[in-house]
């Protein structure tokens, strides 16, 4: 199959969700994120624990999208969904056992499977052999592609201004602020590309590479390859090219397990500027395994992060130019209190976009980017 059908399926087919037991902003983030950013694409979400109720009434937010106890009763919904989308991407990636069997029922039903788990269906002698006689397509997200290339700083070529999500801690929002962004500049006139580096973030563009999958060798190369694609535009080669490339932060610097991935993201996209992300109910290091490390405070946290920079882009360092919070499980008055503590702790614009909206992050990019366009030295 050509990779242009195959972008438009991945990218518009009609969905039913598989989250069974998990379905949650943290502990479904693909399921959630479809949900948010393209809602007219859910048929209907699995899950036995809120069957009967709505997405909205589970989730604070996806309207009237309907939970279902099994999958006979998705594939019941109207319209009939094209794609079943495994919705979790737990610690480790692998398959649920127990969620096979819903996947063999589905491509004997001739849905399409969509997947970003580190265990590839594809290479699943089962799996691959009944999409073949049915006609279906197994897209494994975090699939790298087998060409990449070390990373050799030709991110710095880009007319484009850069900017790159990072965080305290994974799991904070950086997907999710780069999609806002995205939005509200072009909601401006802006010239705005979105370059996704995980398995919900290439969901929902239609492409990107899961860096979190790529050997790590190559991640800054990954990194660097979709800074470029994204800088080019949709018109590719021959188009005008984008004003502003928000890429796609994974993990965190300050995470035992996930920093690498960090680190390579930073010296792939040398951005210009970053968005700092932060959970401000989390103290610790998000899931049990690593809960022994207590995270700095913000200005730490920030100074962390320019100086793994800094060595790399020495002549014009990138710098965090705003901090967007993630404060979906605490009271209102608690949010805003965290926002003006991060306003305080940092000097900077900070807000949560969900609940407050991004103008703050907005204005701070905006300054920015005409700062480096006045400056004919700035890289």
């Amino acid at each position: 199959m050509s990779p242009g059908p195959g972008r438009k399926r991945l990218s518009s087919s009609r969905l039913a969700i598989l989250a069974e037991g998990a379905f949650g902003v943290e502990t479904a983030k693909t399921a959630s994120s479809a949900v948010r950013y393209q809602p007219e694409r859910v048929s209907s979400v699995i899950d036995s624990r809120f069957a009967g109720r709505t997405v909205g009434e589970a989730l604070g937010f996806g309207g009237d999208i309907p939970i279902v106890a099994t999958f006979a009763e998705a594939l019941a919904t109207e319209p009939r969904p094209e794609a079943l989308l495994v919705g979790i991407a737990p610690q480790g990636g692998q398959l649920p056992d127990a969620w096979r069997a819903v996947l063999v029922a589905a491509l004997e039903e001739g849905l399409d499977i969509i997947s970003g788990l580190h265990f590839f269906l594809c290479d699943d002698p089962e799996l691959a052999a009944l999409a073949d006689r049915h006609g279906c397509t197994l897209f494994d997200l975090r699939k790298p592609p087998p060409d990449l290339p070390v990373g050799a700083g030709r991110a710095m070529a880009t007319d484009a201004f850069r900017v790159l999500t990072v965080g305290t801690d994974c799991n904070t929002g950086k997907m999710t602020v780069s999609l806002e962004l995205q939005r509200a500049l072009q909601a401006r006139g802006v010239r705005a590309a979105f370059a996704a580096t995980g398995q919900t973030g290439i969901l929902i563009a239609g492409t990107g590479i899961a860096v979190d999958a790529v050997v790590s060798d190559f991640i800054s190369g990954a990194a660097e390859r979709l800074t470029l694609e994204a800088a080019r535009g949709e018109d590719g080669e021959d188009g005008e090219g984008v004003d502003i490339v928000l890429v796609e932060g994974q993990g965190s610097l300050m995470h035992p397990g996930y920093s690498g991935v960090t680190h390579g993201l930073l010296h792939g996209t040398l951005p210009h500027a970053m968005i700092l992300t932060w959970m401000p109910s989390r103290p610790r290091i998000y899931g049990g395994n690593h809960s022994w490390v207590v995270l700095p405070e913000l200005d730490e946290v920030i100074r962390r992060y320019e100086d793994a920079l800094a060595w790399a882009c020495p002549e014009v360092p990138g710098r965090v130019i705003g901090v967007s919070l993630a404060t979906y499980d605490i009271p209102e008055a608690e949010a805003r209190a965290a926002v003006r503590h991060a306003r305080e702790v940092t000097g900077l614009p900070a807000t949560d976009p969900i609940r407050f909206g991004t103008a703050p992050l907005v204005e701070a990019i905006l300054n920015a980017h005409e700062t480096h366009r006045e400056a004919p030295s700035y890289g």
